[in-house]
């Protein structure tokens, strides 16, 4: 059996390490060009594991910024983690094992089991899978680190692998739920931000597309139900049957 749930989920990560892996190369070569030693990219990504937000810490790790701006800006950058529990198969893993799921759940982790794909999955399952997920991301961070000095500063293209993994997952998620207004959605606020404010493209583009959401979940409740057709009620006899 964990046989199997390793092999279903090395299955289940294989197109996200695709991603990862490089993207870990691109921020382990960062770390090295930053003025750190190597190792620091294998504490960075194995303690913290944050994807976005430790690319944005090692710009103020090399600055020396106060610890309390470090930690408002990891609250702002990760505060989606947040919602992420609510629908997240948690409940599936055993106890032992929550602090390390709940520890390690990523946009990527987190895209995999959405759409009620996991619904089955047994707990060993889905901790492989967020093991692997990790493992792709500190394996090629570490590389990267290693192979910093012989990488040229100005190497371009590795920056793309985060974006070409979120567009891997959002299609998965749409074949899976079929749900065209979401993308639709989401573009509209993407092309809102870019011609209103091209200066803060991303905050403006999430929250404009948060509330679309909102304002969308809300008219789908507010609909009124379907009538109910009543039955015409049923005649009663006038006499006790007696009568001739």
């Amino acid at each position: 059996m964990r046989t199997r749930d390793f092999t279903a989920a090395a299955a289940d990560t294989a197109s996200v390490g695709l991603s990862l892996f490089p993207l870990g190369v691109s921020f382990g070569v960062l770390m090295v060009h930053a003025g750190l030693d190597w190792w620091w990219a294998t504490v960075f990504t194995a303690v913290i594991y944050a994807g976005s937000l430790e690319f944005l810490l090692v710009g103020l790790v090399a600055a020396v910024t106060p610890l309390g701006q470090i930690a408002a800006t990891a609250l702002l950058v990760n505060l989606r983690h947040v919602f992420y529990a609510l629908s997240f198969p948690l409940r599936q893993v055993r106890p032992a094992g929550r602090v390390y799921a709940t520890f390690a759940l990523t946009d990527e982790a987190y895209a995999l089991t959405a759409g009620g794909r996991a619904r089955d999955w047994s707990g060993a399952r889905i901790l492989w899978m967020q093991v692997l997920c990790q493992a792709y991301w500190v394996g090629g961070a570490t590389a990267g680190a290693l192979a910093g000095s012989l990488v040229p500063v100005t190497l371009h293209g590795l920056e793309f692998a985060l974006t070409a993994l979120f567009v891997v997952l959002t299609i998965d998620a749409w074949r899976d739920l079929r749900d065209l207004p979401t993308p639709l959605l989401a573009g509209g606020s993407f092309a809102a931000a870019a011609l209103l404010t091209p200066g803060s493209l991303l905050p403006v583009a999430m929250g404009l597309f948060t509330a679309t959401l909102l304002i969308r979940y809300a008219l789908r409740h507010r609909r009124p139900a379907p009538a109910v057709p009543r039955r015409a009620p049923e005649p009663v006899a006038c006499g006790s049957g007696l009568e001739k």
